[in-house]
């Protein structure tokens, strides 16, 4: 990865969470699939900002007051007068998982790449050494948010930053609208170059049969380094050995066949408290490890390890005793 550029800059809603606690009460705090990724970049020493448009309320106050406690960049979160952030409730069904219901109707997050002041988030996207976003980001932008937002993508690409997507699909978000969920992943993917999916999203949303298909689907879009996260059962990491760095010619369009594919294995498997933001800290371990320098397998099993944490907690966010805000 390149290290003439200095910070992570994750795209995405924060919203207000209300996540029920084991005494059955409901805490406030605030979530989001990729802010909860940032914060735990930002935990593992990762220079790292969030994009996303807040409200002017005590509520989008909060948010930035956990951002800067983590250790967060919030220059690129935009405020909008007269605005509130997003609501969801977390519970938890009997096996772990999460159940939501959100309310974000007329949140500013939907309306980042239209706002007045859009250029300010797009010229920290095009300084990003990493850009990140995943489907739930895409979903919530019209067609000219979305088309604004790749177009400074594929520049900040060209410029040197890498781009990391996790698909994440929430057939909610996208009311159901399969054909232009598709639509606008193909056009997302052509820009990744670091593609962190779950398995479960990409068999919904595009019949994979297997992890080992997704792999095979996500590499026809030139995408060299995958990792299809699959639960307990681990990671499939695709990624560019030896060989394939080194195709050139006519066979250069072959080297996706050149790749090596390794099961990364759970190190332990637990049983969940709160599978909330388990991608969201496994995308964070493995995205922190390979701007430490590891290899796409090793960085794998760090991100197994820290999603293993986050699941041991109720909420998006694990708490730590040296929080100021949690």
């Amino acid at each position: 990865m390149s290290h003439n550029r200095t910070r992570v800059v994750t795209v995405g809603e924060v919203m207000i969470e209300l996540a029920r606690g084991a005494d059955g009460r409901f805490a406030l705090s605030c979530g989001g699939d990729v802010f909860s990724t940032a914060i735990y970049l930002a935990r593992a020493g990762v220079p790292v900002a969030h994009a996303t448009a807040l409200g002017d309320d005590v509520y989008s106050d909060r948010i930035l007051a956990l951002a800067a406690a983590e250790g967060v960049g919030h220059d690129l979160m935009l405020r909008v007068p007269g605005r509130l952030p997003g609501l969801y409730l977390a519970d938890t069904g009997t096996d772990g998982a999460p159940v939501f219901h959100a309310w974000r109707d007329g949140a500013p997050a939907g309306r980042l790449f239209e706002l007045p002041d859009w250029g300010r988030v797009a010229e920290g996207l095009l300084g990003a050494r990493v850009v990140y976003f995943s489907g739930i980001t895409l979903s919530l932008y019209s067609n000219d948010g979305i088309g604004r937002f790749l177009a400074v993508v594929e520049l900040a690409r060209q410029q040197g930053a890498k781009v990391a997507f996790d698909g994440n699909f929430r057939p909610r978000g996208w009311t159901g609208d399969a054909g232009r969920t598709r639509a606008v992943y193909m056009e997302a993917l052509k820009r990744v170059d670091i593609a962190l999916p779950t398995f479960a999203d990409e068999a919904l949303l595009w019949g994979d049969p297997s992890p080992e298909a997704t792999i095979e689907r996500m590499q026809a879009f030139g995408i060299k380094e995958i990792v299809v996260k699959n639960g307990a059962k681990g990671a499939l990491v695709a990624a560019a050995g030896p060989q394939a760095t080194q195709a050139s010619g006519p066979q250069a369009g072959q080297h996706h066949a050149q790749q090596f594919h390794s099961h990364v294995p759970v190190p332990e498997v637990v049983v969940p408290v709160d599978t909330t933001a388990a991608g969201d800290g496994f995308n964070a371990g493995y995205l922190a490890a390979r701007l430490a320098g590891q290899p796409p397998a090793e960085a794998a099993g760090e991100a197994h390890r820290l999603a293993a944490k986050v699941i041991r907690h109720r909420g998006a966010i694990m708490p730590r005793a040296d929080a100021a805000v949690h």
